[in-house]
């Protein structure tokens, strides 16, 4: 019996229809060079034979009566594969762009909680876009669309869990009998409240939230009652308003960019100093934004704050289900007009902030806040507009998560492509995660297509971007690199919650936009 953390919690609280909060990835498949395509009920006795290696695959939530504490992780008695898949055979010589708008149908379903927090569609029956194929149609593929809740694991523990159902070589090994499983027994009601009066014990203020919740009704009427007629305090909502930062709907849509890792490397190597692949990734993310929002005529003329997630997951604390993860709120400088410099000022930015340096564990940031109170306040957040009324926190997460740079496979077919989604909630309407594969990285957009309208645009900005800082890296002069940059923005939430009382006595309406 495994207990949430807070964090892991807070994606179950923050859930609602029209923002699941799971992760999505798309894997396609190359079947030209196999005789017999996969079959579905092939991959299903895979698969079965493969769930002794993700435990994560046979678990489900226990909650807590009256929602006292957090939920536990415990074996599914009941666990059924076939709950689990679903076979979609698409029209004959469909494309990957039909697979890709199935994908997105599919992120808007959310997953269920009387069962373990993942399934995985199977899609046969459409071509490859492969431009180095002799085939005009595309060699034949099949795909998988896998979801995985955030609250049982982040994108990069994600990446684990894959790594262990793909195979590392193209010759596939005989289909083993599934191993004999025997769930752990279910733990008592008795037992479960046991154990949450000790948890109250050990940390007495935890009770109080979660007494808050039988009260609700009243919190958030009081709550109401103060937040519209308090201004909040500066530094912690202090990201520029943009189309970006409004009120979402369930309607989600997945646009993806590849890109050869070399044309970055060539990038980080023109510029000099302590650049990285990850500032330059970056980079490309903000002058594409900036690309993007000057052709809505939304530019405000100040810059884009990011959070970028940070894996703290270490040999000696290694989980493959569970966050762990720090964050850092980025200035990506698209107030900059030279693609090049706005680098530099990204990585100035990036190693002036505390994550950077010395990367804190998400359940510390969490600590302050039991996930009760988050769920409270994202609610109250939505309810109350709060997006709309004052700036927000940040603009958009960007991820970069490093992929294998050697082939998987599975059962003999080569993992030829990998897109990846994850979850909206109110005030982002757009999330960006960079994935590399096989000397390529890929730029995943998940969007509310309510939100960020004529989305399809950023394929094209993506490309612009990219020559434009080439061309900018080139003509970059070096008095200019060395000239001192202005104080960044960059905080981490430590740091914005210190600064709170402060600037609430300083200037308490300033930095907000009525």
């Amino acid at each position: 019996m495994r207990q949430l953390t807070e964090l892991d919690a807070s994606f179950l609280n923050r859930e609602s229809a029209k923002a699941p909060m799971h992760i999505e990835s798309i894997y396609l498949f190359d079947a030209s060079e196999q005789e017999t395509p996969l079959a579905f009920s092939s991959f299903a006795a895979y698969l079965r034979s493969r769930l002794h290696a993700l435990p994560v695959f046979r678990q489900r939530l226990k909650e807590i009566p009256l929602r006292l504490g957090r939920p536990y992780w415990i074996d599914d008695a009941h666990f059924r594969l076939e709950r689990h898949l679903a076979h979609v055979r698409l029209s004959e010589n469909s494309r990957e762009a039909s697979l890709m708008t199935l994908a997105s149908r599919i992120l808007e379903e959310p997953l269920k909680r009387d069962r373990p927090l993942w399934h995985i569609t199977f899609v046969d029956g459409f071509r490859l876009d492969d431009r180095n194929s002799n085939d005009k149609a595309g060699p034949e593929g099949f795909a998988l669309i896998v979801k995985l809740h955030h609250a049982a694991i982040d994108a990069f523990s994600g990446e684990e869990i894959i790594s262990k159902l793909l195979e590392y070589t193209q010759e596939p090994q005989p289909i083993s009998p599934p191993r004999p499983w025997q769930s752990r027994p279910e733990p008592s009601e008795e037992r479960i409240l046991i154990q949450a009066g000790a948890n109250m014990l050990r940390t007495p203020w935890r009770f109080a939230s979660s007494a808050a919740g039988a009260i609700e009704t009243k919190v958030r009427s009081l709550i109401q009652k103060q937040l519209l007629k308090t201004p909040l305090p500066g530094p912690l909502f202090s990201a520029s308003h943009s189309p970006l930062s409004r009120q979402i709907t369930a309607n989600r849509h997945i646009i993806s960019v590849k890109i050869k890792l070399s044309r970055l490397k060539a990038v980080k190597a023109t510029l000099a100093g302590n650049i990285t692949l990850n500032d330059v990734v970056l980079g490309l993310c903000a002058e594409t934004l900036k690309r993007y929002l000057n052709e809505q005529r939304a530019g405000s003329g100040q810059s884009l704050i990011a959070m970028t997630p940070i894996s703290v997951r270490s040999d000696t604390l290694r989980r493959t289900t569970g966050n762990q993860m720090a964050a850092m709120l980025l200035d990506l400088a698209t107030n900059e007009p030279d693609p090049a410099l706005r680098i530099y000022r990204i990585h100035s930015n990036a190693v002036a902030s505390r994550p950077y340096r010395d990367a804190i564990a998400a359940d510390r940031l969490t600590e302050l806040l039991p996930s009760s109170m988050l769920a409270l306040s994202a609610r109250l957040y939505s309810e109350l507009q709060i997006s709309k009324r004052y700036r927000p926190a940040f603009n958009l997460p960007i991820t970069n998560v490093p992929g294998p740079q050697v082939p998987l496979y599975l059962r003999g077919a080569k993992l030829a492509q990998q897109y990846n989604a994850a979850p909206l909630f109110d005030g982002m309407g757009l999330v960006i995660i960079a994935v590399s594969y096989q000397g390529s990285l890929t730029l995943n957009f998940t969007l509310c297509p309510d939100v960020v309208v004529r989305g399809d645009s950023l394929r094209n900005h993506v490309n612009e971007s990219l020559e434009a800082i080439v061309d900018a890296a080139s003509a970059l002069k070096p008095e200019v690199v060395h000239t001192p940059f202005t104080t960044p923005r960059s905080q981490t939430p430590t740091d914005d919650e210190k600064s709170l009382p402060e600037s609430a006595l300083k200037k308490p309406k300033g930095r907000f936009r009525r």
